[in-house]
């Protein structure tokens, strides 16, 4: 299988904010918005450098998407920026009424997703966001898994027209993926090939997948993994080719089970190639506080539970 190499943990919302400060440079509609926190989202190269461009709105985070979606009528490309618990559940009618009914080309953009959020605990650690943000008719979603993605998406989504939903994380995690990649939307990676079983993973999973990846080749088992960073449009035709080869899968995500990658893949092998599936996920419960590490192993959230999932579904098959 190929080797990936951790090139230097980096927090995934550097990736963001480099991404942001690029734009800056590049695309002079760019505009941010932030709700108190530019610090914490990586903001403060783009406040710096582009002061006309950056609206600072404070604790009123669905002011602040009413606000971006009026800058899109004059042809701005607004980035609005919080933790993801305020970007979705705190502004849901905001966002369904004002950005996803009328098609604004507003950039959602979230940090501080799901349980490695670590120690601000289960009010801030939401795992539900992006369930809720696939549910908004023609809202893109997309989970990045390191830096060098969140970069390389931050820029893609500029080009983007329409809303999405962008969700990434405090913490460093490894920086794997290739610093000059090109960012499809929509279109899955084809990290390892295997035959004998697909793990399709997105955000901090994907590394842990891999990691999973080598331990079962020690056990005879070829795993193929897929990164799935674009939850929707969900590449469909990737899922299916690998499952038609491996006849079982198992779906990794550092979010509910109910609502999210995994309900997405279920939903499209029954509609095309019913097969066996096994979830690594949270099981419909809300989180704690804790160390990142202690809260991904505690839920399951790591190589090893991908490794026992995967040894499982394969013996379903």
């Amino acid at each position: 299988m190929k080797k990936y190499t951790n090139t230097g943990s980096k927090d995934t919302r550097s990736g963001f904010g480099d991404g942001l400060t690029q734009l800056g440079k590049t695309n002079p509609n760019v505009v941010a918005l932030c709700a108190d926190l530019t610090g914490s989202l990586k903001m403060g190269d783009f406040q710096k450098n582009h002061p006309e461009r950056f609206f600072q709105i404070g604790i009123a985070e669905a002011n602040m998407m009413g606000i971006a979606a009026g800058m899109t009528i004059g042809g701005k490309i607004p980035f609005t920026g919080t933790f993801a618990n305020f970007s979705t559940g705190r502004v849901y009618d905001q966002i369904r009424q004002s950005i996803a009914y009328s098609g604004k080309n507003v950039k959602i953009c979230a940090s501080h997703a799901g349980l490695t959020l670590g120690e601000d605990g289960a009010t801030h650690q939401i795992l539900e966001d992006l369930g809720m943000m696939k549910m908004l008719p023609g809202m893109t979603v997309i989970n990045t898994c390191d830096y060098n993605q969140t970069k390389a998406a931050t820029i893609a989504i500029a080009e983007h027209v329409g809303p999405v939903y962008l969700r990434f994380g405090r913490p460093k995690v490894p920086n794997f993926t290739p610093e000059d990649q090109v960012f499809e939307i929509g279109k899955a990676n084809i990290l390892n090939p295997g035959n004998d079983v697909t793990i399709v993973a997105t955000g901090h999973l994907v590394w842990e997948a891999l990691q999973a990846a080598e331990q079962l080749e020690e056990k005879g088992i070829k795993a193929e993994v897929i990164d799935i960073h674009t939850i929707k449009p969900l590449d469909e035709e990737a899922i299916l080719k690998s499952v038609r080869k491996t006849k079982c899968i198992v779906t990794a995500e550092e979010h509910n089970f109910l609502g999210g990658l995994g309900e997405s893949v279920a939903r499209t092998l029954a509609q095309h190639y019913p097969t066996p599936q096994e979830f690594v996920a949270t099981m419909d419960t809300f989180g704690e506080s804790g160390t990142p590490e202690q809260l991904m192993e505690k839920y399951g959230l790591n190589a090893e539970a991908i490794v026992k999932a995967s040894e499982k579904v394969f013996k379903r098959k």
